[in-house]
């Protein structure tokens, strides 16, 4: 025991109990990195080359050489191919100009490009990748409770009917009437802009696709009322109403009056 006690107490144990704990540790954290990248990678060799070309050439400015991030930029490290396809797809990156939010515009580069940066910011770190045809298939999803998932989770911002709404510090939350169910998936996936991460353990890909019939079925549904008015709710109603009646009214009272002469 006491001969156990002395070695503790030796400095050179102790230096080589610490050595190999961070041996032990970094080595665990190389093997996991040197796996997990080429789970997250999309594409070939080829491609990753490419889009690290493209990167160096038109994102690096204000993201990093390494994708790190500067003062002008977010890191990209773990954000995934889903986040670069939505960014880069709907035009919002590169930005155009800084501002409050990234202005969706037509794209600046070619589908073939943009699968490219996504293969290139997914092989860099793990991250959500570009839905498939299988979970953008939401033809069995139910429709109504898409709608009450839409009306918990997003409406909030994006109004009932995802006309889209204004936020704080001249940021807003876009109108949804044009957006494909792609872009729906990677916004809930990669929460752009102001939006937060909707992730699976947040919302399954059932409730995603509920959602995404949802929003699908407003871009097209009909308004039997007559003019929907922008679905802008019951104060752009009620407004319409009271200028339409005050008019009536007026125009009623003046017809009076000149009958009365």
């Amino acid at each position: 025991m006491k001969f156990l006690a002395a070695r503790r107490r030796n400095p050179l144990v102790a230096i080589g109990l610490l050595l190999f704990a961070l041996i032990a540790v970094g080595g665990g954290y190389a093997a996991i990195a040197n796996v997990q990248p080429a789970q997250a990678s999309v594409g070939s060799q080829t491609q990753v080359e490419e889009g690290k070309r493209l990167y160096l050439a038109g994102c690096s400015s204000c993201h990093g050489m390494e994708a790190q991030g500067t003062e002008t930029g977010p890191t990209l490290i773990g954000v995934g191919a889903a986040a670069v396809n939505f960014q880069v797809a709907t035009g919002r990156m590169p930005l155009a100009a800084p501002g409050a939010q990234a202005v969706p515009k037509d794209p600046t580069y070619t589908e073939e490009q943009i699968a490219a940066l996504a293969a290139y910011v997914a092989s860099l770190a793990p991250g959500p990748a570009i839905p498939t045809a299988e979970d953008l298939d939401f033809s069995d999803a139910d429709v109504a409770q898409g709608g009450v998932l839409f009306r918990t989770n997003c409406a909030q911002c994006h109004q009932a009917a995802g006309q889209g709404g204004a936020l704080t510090q001249g940021k807003y939350a876009p109108n949804l009437m044009g957006s494909t169910p792609q872009q729906i998936w990677e916004a809930m996936a990669t929460g752009p802009q102001s939006m937060p991460v909707f992730s699976t353990a947040t919302l399954p890909a059932g409730d995603k696709q509920a959602i995404m019939a949802y929003i699908t079925n407003l871009q097209t549904a009909s308004s039997p009322g007559g003019l929907d008015l922008g679905r802008l709710g019951p104060v752009t109603e009620g407004l319409f109403l009271f200028t339409a009646v005050f008019a009536a009214l007026i125009a009623a009272a003046i017809w009076i009056g000149m009958k009365a002469r």
